[in-house]
């Protein structure tokens, strides 16, 4: 099946990754965090719209994963990087979450383990990369070692300089590999984010969420401003790009990076693979089984 972006939905006024693709001189201060790039509907036509979506990347994330049990090796790897209350864990749930479980491979990347650090900082990512047919999630990434370690000094200046073409070169070889690669850097403001500490705070079942150490990472934003910058500007490259996501409106930051994974699986011209088996002689025996 040669797929095309014929089935975009109308509200969409280009393919996302037009609108969302980071350039060179793109300022993260200057991102609008509250805007919507490229869609033209509204709130309300978020919930059909999602649905409706979600069914179109559960087909093509099906078909990507029974074309590996034929032997393709490809697969899609979701850098999701962004602040605490962006919103990684929502598209984890709703957009990622809505194909089939048996195609996806989660990870998150917190604080590195001794064993973890004993090693070099793509170690623990290696050992995470999806298999053939999946799509792979990581929420937090080995982009973790050029933004938290870079504001908290973490290691001297020359040690985390070092790892942007590092980077560059691991995903490259992924790429050369099979692995389509979809990075999204998420963005929300402060005055959002605080709605949403807040909102954590005053519900029981959202204090599991809620992390201290979020409000002094809120007084860091200056530095990490600076850290998001260095990072898009040294790893978006024309094999993996980054996408500025732009996170005040949860229902417009799952409707584009959904139809990113939608353009990724596209972009791979998959097909339902044949049967390997005698169709109508299968037929023939079921029915006299």
């Amino acid at each position: 099946m040669t797929d095309s972006s014929s089935d975009l939905p109308e509200l969409w006024t280009h393919e996302p990754h037009i609108h969302l693709e980071f350039k060179p001189g793109d300022s993260v201060a200057a991102i609008d965090t509250n805007a919507t790039p490229g869609f033209r509907g509204s709130k309300s036509d978020a919930p059909a719209l999602q649905e409706e979506r979600n069914a179109r990347y559960a087909e093509l994330q099906e078909m990507l994963y029974a074309s590996s049990r034929a032997g393709d090796h490809r697969r899609i790897l979701l850098v999701l990087q962004g602040m605490d209350t962006a919103g990684k864990g929502g598209i984890v749930k709703h957009v990622v979450g809505s194909a089939n479980p048996q195609g996806i491979q989660y990870a998150s990347f917190g604080k590195p383990t001794e064993e973890e650090l004993a090693h070099d900082f793509l170690w623990r990512i290696e050992k995470k990369l999806p298999a053939a047919g999946h799509i792979g999630v990581f929420d937090r990434s080995h982009y973790e070692d050029v933004l938290i370690v870079r504001v908290h000094d973490l290691v001297p200046p020359d040690v985390w300089g070092g790892r942007y073409e590092l980077i560059n070169d691991f995903e490259k070889r992924l790429v050369d590999d099979g692995t389509t690669i979809v990075k999204v850097a998420m963005f929300v403001s402060l005055d959002e984010q605080k709605k949403r500490l807040s909102e954590r705070l005053d519900r029981p079942d959202k204090y599991w969420k809620y992390n201290p150490a979020d409000i002094d990472e809120r007084l860091l934003w200056p530095k990490y401003q600076e850290a998001y910058q260095a990072m898009l500007e040294r790893t978006s490259t024309d094999y993996a790009p980054w996408h500025v996501i732009p996170c005040d409106r949860k229902w417009y930051s799952r409707l584009a990076i959904l139809e990113l994974l939608i353009e990724a699986l596209k972009g791979l011209d998959l097909a339902w693979p044949p049967a390997d088996f005698d169709v109508e002689a299968e037929k023939v025996r079921l029915a006299q089984a």
